[in-house]
Formats: C-alpha cells, structure tokens, sequence
C-alpha cells in the first residue's frame, strides 16, 4: 500500500512516546574483546546477557538470577532477570537469547499458580543499557505493575529482542515483539514457578502495539500459549486515516520533543536496508543527535531535541520518505480478528497516538469480528490513561481469567 509522501514523512514523527525510566545505579563496564562482534545499541551490560551455546528451541529459560533493589517492582515478593531462547523475529530463520524479568506477588500462591500478565513496555530506546531489566522502569510504569501485584497477579516482562542482549532492537517492529513475548510466556510456565497457564497480555503506547501482536502471531507461532485477553493502552495503528491525524497534528516547521522516534524508526531502516545511510538524509549539524541512539535512552535524545529546538524541517534535509516505507510495513499486524477479548483505553487528549488513530484500529478490528471493549477517557492524556483505565481494565482482566466473555461494544463505539 502506498501513501502520499508528505504523510509517510510526518507520520515517522510519531514514534512512540512511553518514556523511557531513569538509568538505574549499575555496575555495568565495557569490554573491548566484544566490540567488534557488536551491532548498532550494543553494548556489554554483565555476563548474564551473553551466551553463545547451541539453542535447541524456543521458548526455553536459559538462566535466571535476583535484581538488585533499583531493577525490582514495589509489591514484588521475588524480582528475577531472566535469560530465555526466542525466535528471530525479523529474519524468522535462527534462534536468539532474549532477556527479561520476573515479578511474582507477596503471599501464597493458588493452587493452579498467580494469575501470569505478560507486559509489554513502550518506548526506551534501542542501545542494550535501556532494557528496563537492566535499567530499571519509570515510576509510572512501577506503579502500574504494583497495581497488578498487589492484586494477585504475577507479572513477566520481555525486553524484546535485541535489547540488553546481542544484535540491534528492531524497534516498533511488531513480529520480534510477539515473538519475544511469546517465548518468555512459555519459559516461566515451563519452567516450575507458580504462575497459571492462562495468560493476559498488557501494554501501553508502543507496548499497546506489541500486546495486539503478540495476540495476533500467538496462534501461527505459539498456539500452546492459552492467552484469554488483551490489554491495550495508547496503541498505535499506522492506516491511511491515522497518517492523516498524524499529519495534522505535527507541523513540519516546529519545535517536535518526539523527533527522537523518528530516529529510532531509522535504525529500524538501517537493519532491514542494508544500502541506507543515514547522512543521506538527516542534516549534517543534527547527525551526532540521530547517531546517538546506538547509546543513549530515549529519554536523553528527547532532551537534545528540546534543547536544540529541532523541528521536522531542520532535522531532515530529505525526507525519508521511501525507505521508511519498508519500516512501517514492519509494524503492522497480521490480522486485526484477534482471538481474544481485547480492552483498547484511549485518552481523549492523546497526542502520540491520536484518538483518530486507535478509532481507526477500534473499527478495523470490529469490521473484522473481534471482540473489542474501547473506552475513551476525555481528559486523559498518552501517559494518564494507563493508571486511568484500571478500574476498567481490572475487572475486564478478573472476568476473561474466569473465563467469561465480556460484552463488546463494536455497535456503540465512544468514538
């Protein structure tokens, strides 16, 4: 599918804005004998992160050790990082070591194991020293999984492929995330902890995007992951109409703080089109910021864009127009019939993922005979529709663990 150039160009502008937590105190040091085996965002974070053995399969724990106290959840009674075997899911064609965490609530466990959330985090950046079980989370994104915990709800948490270990973060590319969360899902229930076998996944902005994914590759790649529900918060739906809003909404000529995305939406072009360079196309005077994320969080970039007052127009000599065609083909789903009931919560005063855009994915899913509950939150922002939504979202999320069906509202839409 082809779209005007001047909305391709805008829309890249998007990209995402989960922020990205405040770096955790670590003892991470570099090593020099691995820098010429590393790729754009690597770096070398601890012995744990590395593992170059024979994996056999995917979805397997490879190995686990305690957080220290900056990398663990308030409302956690265990805090584990987690090492497991997970499929490519940009090349599809080997498997990978990915890494995550643990969360397990205070108290005994039930009988058939913690209720399992899986969540899926937004935006952190693409360099190895973001992956939030290193580099902890952002005080909104620990309370909300305190929320959950002390509700009874076990919680695990991919990095995603690429980030904390080997290879370069295919960022908001939707296949390596589901596949990512998938794994870890099959890891932590085959490997002895207290957790059930049903399954809910949660997310928020980029997340949002990664928990529909990953319910939509779930029965193509990991049909023996019983996934009941989904929980998506800000998602993100890159359609003709939402490139539209988008273009609307984020004028060429002034100063953009989320200029960072756009960036990091090019190092997902630099992987998967090998000719591209980047000096063709940022100017010469911002290039050290767009270089920067190979090591820097998101965050960080974001406060260079805000202090050099960067805007659309002088980040990009030329827009990056084609090239970025190939990375949004990246971040689509497989099928909007996803399998399952799914919560979508969108903040009425959503400006990285404007409300035109989720109604666009809200309605596609409902043309396509999904089970879809959508709520608009009116004087809720991208980030304050997360903790917004929970008296929805918690008992959408206690009534598909019972195995009931909530009531979709496809023919009553807030939108």
């Amino acid at each position: 599918m082809k779209f005007p150039s001047i909305k391709i160009a805008l829309a890249s502008s998007i990209l995402l804005s989960a922020c990205a937590p405040t770096p955790a105190p670590s003892d991470a040091s570099s090593n020099p004998t691995l820098s010429s085996q590393m790729t754009l965002g690597d770096s070398f974070l601890s012995d744990f992160y590395q593992y170059d053995r024979e994996l056999k399969a995917p979805g397997v724990l490879i190995k686990e050790e305690p957080l220290n106290q900056s990398q663990s959840n308030p409302g956690a009674a265990k805090n584990l990082r987690l090492l497991y075997s997970s499929t490519d899911g940009l090349a599809g064609n080997r498997l990978l070591p990915v890494s995550g965490v643990l969360f397990l609530p205070e108290g005994t466990a039930p009988a058939i194991g913690w209720p399992l959330m899986a969540w899926t985090h937004g935006t952190v950046g693409i360099a190895d020293i973001c992956a939030p079980s290193w580099n902890g989370r952002q005080e909104q994104d620990r309370n909300h999984l305190q929320f959950w915990l002390r509700n009874g709800y076990a919680v695990v948490a991919s990095d995603y492929q690429g980030l904390g270990t080997s290879g370069t973060h295919p960022y908001l590319a939707t296949r390596p995330e589901a596949y990512s969360n998938l794994d870890i899902i099959r890891a932590v229930q085959s490997a002895g902890f207290p957790v059930s076998k049903k399954v809910v996944l949660f997310g928020q902005s980029q997340g949002a995007g990664a928990a529909v994914a990953t319910a939509a590759y779930a029965s193509e790649y990991a049909p023996d992951v019983n996934i009941v529900g989904v929980v998506a918060t800000g998602v993100p739906y890159f359609s003709p109409k939402a490139l539209v809003a988008l273009q609307e909404s984020r004028p060429p000529d002034r100063v953009d703080p989320m200029l960072g995305y756009n960036m990091l939406a090019l190092s997902l072009v630099q992987q998967i089109n090998p000719e591209f360079k980047l000096a063709d196309y940022v100017s010469e005077d911002v290039l050290p910021i767009a270089q920067s994320v190979q090591n820097t969080c998101h965050k960080d970039v974001k406060a260079r864009v805000i202090a050099e007052k960067l805007t659309y127009n002088r980040v990009f000599k030329r827009p990056p127009t084609e090239p970025l065609v190939a990375a949004f083909s990246k971040m689509g789903y497989p099928t909007l019939k996803l399998p399952v009931p799914t919560f979508i919560g969108t903040g009425g005063q959503d400006r990285d993922t404007p409300p035109r855009m989720q109604a666009a994915l809200v309605k596609g899913a409902c043309r396509a005979g999904s089970n879809i509950v959508s709520k608009l939150y009116p004087d809720l922002d991208h980030r304050g529709v997360v903790p917004g939504s929970t008296n929805d979202t918690l008992p959408f999320v206690q009534s598909v663990f019972a195995g009931e069906e909530p009531k979709s509202n496809c023919g009553n839409l807030p939108f």
